[in-house]
């Protein structure tokens, strides 16, 4: 449930910052808070995916992470 709460309020944020963008004049601040928001998003994400030196690092230096 919470990780559902999580997309809803990344999409809603993306899609209102879309809208915002395409007036004449957008909001910086908004566009600051949904820059935010998408890092935010970025960060949970990456934090799932492994990352490709880890096993290199193991075999350089004979220890486990």
């Amino acid at each position: 449930m919470k990780q559902f709460l999580y997309i809803l309020m990344f999409a809603a944020v993306g899609i209102f910052a879309m809208i915002e963008q395409s007036k004449p004049a957008p909001n910086r601040f908004i566009m600051i808070g949904a820059m935010a928001v998408f890092m935010f998003g970025l960060f949970r994400l990456m934090k799932k995916i492994p990352s490709k030196n880890d096993g290199e690092n193991e075999e350089e230096n004979g220890t486990e992470v």
